[in-house]
């Protein structure tokens, strides 16, 4: 049976239907599907605007913290400033500067003629000036022994609070080992805090740049020779911490550090400085041995430094000074003791001795002493 053109006409109209109504719906499905994709986006964008924001917040908290810290920093460092100055006005004189102390070792030795500043390295202090006495303390390692504690604890808590106020004890560690630095800088904030913090104790190191050449010693066997080194490192030794100690105060006490103090020993030591009628004293012993316990008076000790560092390959540095002496005070021909007998009012002689040697080991590696009496 054929099929009627009304027939095909209406199954035409449906087809065409049914391609339409496919397509719309398609196209509805595509729709929907980007207006998802929009509003994820839009709900993106929501959050990263929500977290750009909080973002923000905290950064300007951030902001406003460290504006404050640059604040404090800056007015710490005003106020470090003017004590600086203050202190520069006060301490020194005229054009003077703590570091040109050092440049007379220049003059000597020709290795540091290059250096720019020449000033040891301040470990622990705090550039107390314009006290009374200042008091060198010589610390190099001594084996397995160490006196450094005891002899500092016997200085300490041996003054008045008022002779601490006008003291400061200087601790010179004149050895580069780092664990020996790093061992009595942990005893000494552990120990002496309250004297750290006044001040009254500082610690420093002498550079190893400092020394000059050494190679030059020669002697018959190899332990004379170190023998000869480490007599040479000493006298340096010496004139370095005299050199840093000599703005600070009025007068300096050399000591070492196996010594132990006797009881009021520093009540002593001001009651006789003060009492002596004549100012014209070349140094004052308050022990016989060695180098230990003498007094100077600060504004001498470059001339003593400079005869130390002229001569100081070739004697012991408790040689020397009997030699300055000599150059200073004999008349040519006499006799030392002669000399010294005239001269009792300018090398004054305090007795009894107010420090004991308590070392047995000496801080040159191979030698023991066994002398404890000064």
């Amino acid at each position: 049976m054929k099929a009627t053109p009304v027939n095909l006409l209406i199954a035409l109209v449906a087809f065409v239907l049914f391609s339409f109504s496919c397509f719309c719906i398609s196209r509805m499905t595509q729709t929907s599907n980007q207006l998802i994709n929009c509003r994820n986006h839009i709900l993106e964008f929501k959050g990263n605007i929500l977290r750009l924001k909080n973002k923000s917040v905290r950064n300007r908290h951030e902001l406003m913290k460290a504006l404050n810290r640059m604040k404090n920093d800056i007015r710490q460092r005003e106020h470090l400033s003017v004590n600086l100055v203050e202190k520069k006005v006060n301490t020194l004189d005229e054009n003077e500067t703590v570091s040109n102390t050092f440049e007379v070792l220049k003059f000597f030795f020709p290795h540091l003629r290059n250096v720019g500043r020449i000033y040891p390295d301040v470990i622990i202090g705090k550039e107390k000036t314009g006290v009374s006495f200042a008091l060198g303390i010589s610390s190099v390692k001594r084996g397995n022994h160490s006196y450094l504690k005891h002899a500092l604890t016997s200085l300490v808590s041996r003054m008045t609070p008022s002779e601490v106020k006008d003291a400061v004890v200087i601790v010179s560690i004149a050895d580069n080992t780092e664990d020996y630095l790093k061992s009595v800088v942990d005893m000494i904030t552990k120990t002496f805090k309250r004297q750290l913090n006044s001040g009254s104790l500082e610690v420093i190191s002498i550079p190893a740049f400092f020394y000059p050449d050494m190679s030059h010693v020669k002697q018959s066997t190899e332990d004379s020779q170190k023998l000869e080194r480490w007599r040479i490192k000493q006298v340096l030794d010496f004139c370095f911490l005299m050199l840093y100690a000599q703005p600070k105060a009025m007068y300096y006490l050399q000591l070492q550090d196996d010594i132990i103090a006797k009881k009021m020993y520093f009540t002593k030591i001001s009651d006789f400085v003060h009492n002596i009628t004549s100012n014209d004293w070349f140094y004052i012993e308050f022990s016989i041995l060695g180098f230990i316990g003498k007094l100077f008076k600060s504004e001498d000790l470059t001339d003593f430094v400079r005869f130390f560092l002229t001569f100081y390959k070739d004697k012991p540095i408790d040689l020397l000074l009997e030699d300055f002496f000599r150059v200073k005070m004999c008349n040519p021909g006499e006799t030392l003791e002669k000399c010294a007998e005239r001269n009792k009012q300018i090398r004054v002689k305090y007795k009894p001795s107010l420090f004991q040697h308590v070392d047995i080991q000496s801080s040159f590696p191979i030698t023991e002493q066994y002398y404890k009496k000064i």
